[in-house]
């Protein structure tokens, strides 16, 4: 199948799509299940649809969504479907904003999240503004969240109708340019539905298993080879709180917050677990389980789905917050703080976020998406 569309911004650009019947739609297939229902969906629906495939990762792959196989599923299903399938080769810009940010990380002491950057720089900057030139009305991908309105009218990114695959938390960086240029079109549907929508409609990835991992890391390798072959590792020592030596690590960009196993410290001891990473010293920290919990927590790189929220987050600050995919959401107030970060300040004490986790914010019924950012290394006991 050939694609014909003009390379220019259409009149529909202009307009909400929601507004629109028979929108010219951009989906995001990765060769899964979620997106290959969310391209039957929107066809269901009298759209015109096209499937698009991100070349993002060129090198050795045998997990999440960026092998050779993913990019076949995705071209198959699309034709079972009858539309047509484009590949879009986003490398360049996948090394520059995923894994050279990926390692850097790691050097720092942080412990990134290179599928919400993906996320953040691919699938709504980069794929969206294609889709722009392309005259597309609309960008869809497969995510388990909703895009529904609040009670003033806004529209917000809102949690998946099944709160076991939710993915509102990986999406929070969508905002008000492109709240309303996005669909997510099974984000109303539970996994089991979806599943049971591809099977009625015999897609050849009705059984296909979730991906799990990071792309470019590999199962044989994992971590620790991919790392390896790009930056030098450095030993530290292991110290407790009082300053005493306790073991030592091999390479201290392979430790993080919360870690409990690997950090070079006989076996046989009360457990201890890392509170600090300091990779200017060389020394990581150890300590109970209680010395993990804190009373605030910095963020930074912060944004907002709409820019007025922060003003009434000002004057009503108490917010539900979440850090990790499904990690449960606890009760906060935020401020900003005089350097530009907002602070998180726990209604009751909880355990320190490793810096570089992304930290989303909620509305207090724990349904739609406020904002977020990373979390800072500096974090207040």
């Amino acid at each position: 199948m050939s694609l014909s569309v003009p390379f220019s911004i259409s009149v529909a650009d202009l307009v909400s799509p929601r507004s629109l019947g028979g929108m010219k739609v951009l989906v995001a297939m990765s060769g899964g299940v979620d997106s290959s229902v969310a391209a039957a969906e929107l066809k269901a629906k009298g759209h015109d649809v096209v499937g698009v495939t991100m070349r993002l990762w060129g090198g050795e792959s045998d997990t999440g969504c960026c092998s050779v196989s993913d990019v076949d599923d995705a071209r198959r299903v699309a034709q079972q479907l009858g539309i047509d399938h484009l590949v879009f080769n986003f490398s360049d810009d996948f090394d520059t904003h995923v894994v050279e940010p990926y390692v850097d990380a790691h050097v720092h002491g942080l412990t990134p999240n290179p599928c919400i950057e993906c996320n953040r720089h691919l699938k709504f900057d980069r794929l969206s503004e294609r889709a722009r030139q392309l005259g597309f009305d609309a960008v869809a991908t497969g995510h388990h969240a909703r895009l529904e309105s609040d009670d003033s009218g806004k529209l917000r990114v809102h949690r998946g109708a099944d709160v076991a695959k939710d993915q509102s938390y990986v999406v929070y960086m969508i905002d008000e340019s492109e709240l309303d240029y996005t669909l997510f079109p099974v984000g109303h549907m539970t996994k089991a539905e979806v599943r049971e929508r591809a099977i009625e409609l015999g897609l050849r990835t009705a059984t296909k298993p979730d991906s799990q991992d990071v792309c470019f890391i590999s199962k044989t390798g994992g971590r620790e080879t991919f790392l390896g072959k790009r930056i030098p590792f450095r030993p530290a020592q292991v110290v407790t709180q009082d300053g005493h030596v306790a073991g030592s690590v091999q390479a201290i960009e392979l430790v993080t917050i919360g870690q409990r196993r690997g950090i070079g410290i006989p076996g046989g001891q009360p457990k201890q677990y890392v509170v600090d990473v300091d990779t200017e010293s060389a020394r990581i920290v150890i300590g109970d389980e209680a010395d993990l919990y804190c009373e605030s927590q910095f963020v930074d790189r912060v944004t907002w789905a709409y820019s007025s929220d922060i003003e009434r987050l000002s004057s009503t600050p108490d917010v539900l917050v979440q850090s990790s995919a499904h990690g449960t959401p606890h009760p906060a107030v935020i401020r900003l703080a005089s350097d530009g970060t907002i602070e998180v300040k726990w209604v009751e004490r909880q355990r320190r976020i490793a810096p570089g986790q992304s930290v989303v914010f909620y509305d207090v019924t724990n349904s739609y998406v406020l904002g977020g950012g990373i979390a800072c290394a500096h974090s207040r006991s």
